[in-house]
């Protein structure tokens, strides 16, 4: 299970800074996370200041 960015992101960019693997980028008013590359690390979750970031359970 990879995490994602619910809708209550703020887009302040400190997940993006945080990732170790460059997975999350800016789509439009908020940022997304590559499932693809996300190797679950928590570093995004860890520092979001509105815990939009969660693991995706879907």
């Amino acid at each position: 299970m990879a995490y994602k960015i619910t809708e209550e992101c703020i887009a302040c960019g400190q997940c993006a800074a945080e990732c170790p693997v460059e997975a999350i980028t800016e789509a439009g008013d908020i940022y997304v996370i590559d499932s693809g590359l996300c190797t679950e690390c928590g570093a995004c979750a860890d520092v979001c200041p509105v815990d939009a970031c969660m693991l995706d359970e879907t």
